[in-house]
């Protein structure tokens, strides 16, 4: 399990508020009530840059505070990041040497050279979108090249690039029923898995047809998580529901 750290001011409890600063107060008090549920937390950065440099300072404090006392758990920049070789260059060195995630989210829309600069960083992990879990998704992702879908394409062309053992891809819960031809293409690689939850994706169907011998599947939880509660027992609230969650997890693999 993956949850995710979308922090929005207007949704988490009042009380926090009052606190210097509320974003990262939320987020210790969600790390530390479900740590030991989860593998690795993701931190959409558009919900800490939308806070200009305060909001900067909160993902710093987040990411410092996971990596001192959690070491163990995978940290994840989704940041979508994506341009020619010299400016990915340095976002890779702002997420992976700056703030040291240990991965990134990238686009890559702008081919091999987009996205090599990220996979150059020894033991970190790149992850590409592939098919995505929102609605319009498949206005591009699905199109049809030389009898294959795109997004067919971007994995198989991605595993050419240099240093590709580094890849992991994004393949939305939404989608489950593509899983099966994934796994066709990459049947070893790492998936990050968004959109259980809120956003309707089923988990019984993404391991039906995603789960590897070493699981492959880091399946990410945001909304329903994080949002569980508004009231001082919040915390305790998004433990609740990351337990609930884990031990369905715990369910299908004991099955499997």
């Amino acid at each position: 399990m993956c949850i995710g750290l979308d922090v929005d001011l207007g949704k988490i409890p009042k009380h926090l508020l009052l606190l210097d600063d509320p974003i990262f107060e939320f987020n210790k008090q969600i790390i530390d009530a479900t740590h030991h549920l989860a593998v690795a937390y993701k931190p959409n950065t558009a919900f800490y840059e939308a806070y200009g440099i305060k909001g900067w300072q909160s993902l710093e404090k987040t990411i410092n505070y996971l990596n001192k006392k959690y070491p163990e758990i995978f940290t994840i920049a989704d940041a979508k990041r994506g341009d020619i070789g010299n400016t990915s260059n340095m976002y890779a060195k702002a997420f992976f040497e700056d703030l040291n995630f240990d991965s990134v989210t990238v686009a890559p829309y702008m081919g091999s050279d987009s996205v090599e600069p990220f996979l150059a960083f020894k033991d970190k992990f790149t992850i590409l979108l592939a098919l995505t879990s929102n609605k319009g998704g498949l206005d591009f992702q699905g199109l049809k090249v030389e009898n294959q879908e795109l997004y067919q394409k971007v994995l198989q062309t991605a595993l050419t690039w240099k240093n590709s053992n580094n890849l992991m891809f994004v393949i939305g819960a939404t989608k489950a029923e593509y899983f099966k031809s994934i796994r066709k293409i990459v049947p070893n690689h790492f998936l990050l898995v968004p959109g259980v939850g809120a956003q309707g994706g089923n988990l019984q169907d993404v391991c039906k047809f995603g789960i590897t011998k070493d699981i492959g599947l880091l399946v990410n939880s945001s909304r329903g998580i994080i949002y569980a509660g508004n009231n001082e027992d919040f915390a305790q609230k998004s433990q609740e529901k990351a337990l609930e969650l884990q031990q369905e997890m715990a369910t299908i693999l004991e099955a499997i």
